[in-house]
């Protein structure tokens, strides 16, 4: 299966998902969070740094519901910024 290159837009808000993501889970471990959400370390590894821009929504749920966050807040804040 051959998937289509992300465009620049959805590169960017995989980037400011990873970053809400790193900052919410503060000085709790990658590990700990992780487990508690259900997903692998690495996965969470790879969604934090953006090398994973377009995650699986049942991914971004369990770790949203771990660290607290709403749906509805990630979406709005990793939105493309209306000019």
């Amino acid at each position: 299966m051959v998937r289509t290159p992300l465009t620049p837009e959805e590169r960017e808000r995989g980037e400011r998902l990873g970053r809400l993501l790193r900052e919410a889970r503060g000085d709790r471990s990658m590990a700990d969070v992780a487990a508690e959400a259900g997903v692998s370390a690495e996965t969470l590894r790879k969604i934090e740094t953006g090398r994973a821009p377009t995650p699986a929504f049942f991914t971004v749920a369990a770790l949203a519901g771990v660290l607290g966050l709403s749906m509805d807040g990630l979406m709005a804040r990793c939105a493309p910024a209306v000019v």
